[in-house]
């Protein structure tokens, strides 16, 4: 079996092509792929060469950690049957290439264990469910404490702040610098950093990926808050001790969702208590994917970019 998918080759080297599957096991499912998503974090780490050793790592690779799609083929021990739809957190189903993520693609196999049931009307939705559980994993670490400042206002900060209004905490503040992204809060304040005259936060929140940023976001903090790392960081972290020591300062690195998260966060779609709406601002079909990485990666308007693999090749 073949199946179209993204192929980094090598930084800055993406295409479409064609390449053999794994045959599946009797614990195993075939996922025709409706959508995908792009991550602007850690897909563009890879694109860009800036991604740090990683188990697993190595060009070529299929990227993508964000699918959805149909079940259509099920092994008898897999708990699944056709017509079954899924959320697809990537896989390792590629001859010839590196599946460390594995979900840009219009076919995937599976462990069925990996996956999670999604609703068959969820749309371009049910492929935003990896970084909904990525929020929902910082706000509900070991001693989480709800964010009262987040910083960045992409997907993750503004699903960050969905929670916290869910979870019936106070709207949040929320810092960003591009215009582009400065819309969309209608339930809390989005403002740049120079206009927050606060320095007193109990929580900060940092979903920018801006490792330069953490001396700042020291300085805003009340003596023994909490900064939780929540971005992914390609470059070494530091900070100077002295504020950090008469704030008492607390770091806290938020990892990736675990399986608890995504049945939780999936409940908490079903149920209307969080929204996914206005998430999604780009789209395109499997016949441009270089184009749609190059603008999610390069455009700060976009916010998720979405791959239809239903779209004809």
């Amino acid at each position: 079996m073949f199946a179209d998918a993204v192929v980094l080759e090598s930084p800055g080297q993406l295409a479409l092509a064609s390449l053999p599957l794994t045959a599946p096991g009797p614990r195993d499912i075939t996922v025709a792929i409706a959508r995908s998503g792009i991550s602007t974090g850690t897909e563009k780490l890879f694109y860009t060469g800036e991604m740090p050793p990683f188990p697993g790592m190595g060009y070529p690779l299929v990227p993508g950690y964000e699918a959805a799609g149909e079940v259509v083929e099920a092994g008898r021990d897999s708990g699944y049957k056709p017509g079954d739809h899924v959320f697809v957190p990537g896989a390792a189903c590629f001859e010839g290439a590196h599946g460390l993520f594995g979900g840009a693609a219009e076919t995937l196999i599976t462990r069925a264990d990996r996956v999670t049931r999604i609703d068959a009307g969820s749309g371009e939705a049910g492929a935003l469910l990896a970084l909904a559980a990525t929020a929902r994993h910082a706000l509900a670490g070991y001693t989480a404490t709800l964010p009262e400042l987040i910083v960045g206002h992409g997907v993750l900060g503004r699903l960050l702040a969905r929670l916290t209004i869910a979870a019936g905490g106070a709207a949040p503040t929320v810092w960003e610098i591009a215009p582009e992204r400065m819309a969309g809060g209608t339930d809390y304040a989005v403002m740049r950093p120079e206009d927050d005259p606060r320095r007193d936060y109990a929580s900060i929140y940092d979903a920018s990926g801006q490792g330069a940023l953490l001396n700042d976001l020291i300085g805003r903090l009340a003596r023994g808050g909490e900064i939780v790392l929540a971005g992914f960081y390609a470059q070494p972290l530091s900070f100077a001790f002295p504020p950090a020591f008469m704030k008492e300062a607390r770091l806290r690195v938020a990892a990736e969702w675990s399986h608890d998260d995504l049945t939780a966060t999936r409940g908490l779609i079903e149920t209307g208590a969080l929204s996914l709406d206005g998430l999604v601002t780009h789209r395109s079909s499997r016949r441009d994917v270089t184009a749609a990485y190059e603008t999610a990666f390069t455009d700060p308007a976009c916010l998720k970019m979405i791959i239809d693999w239903k779209d004809a090749a």
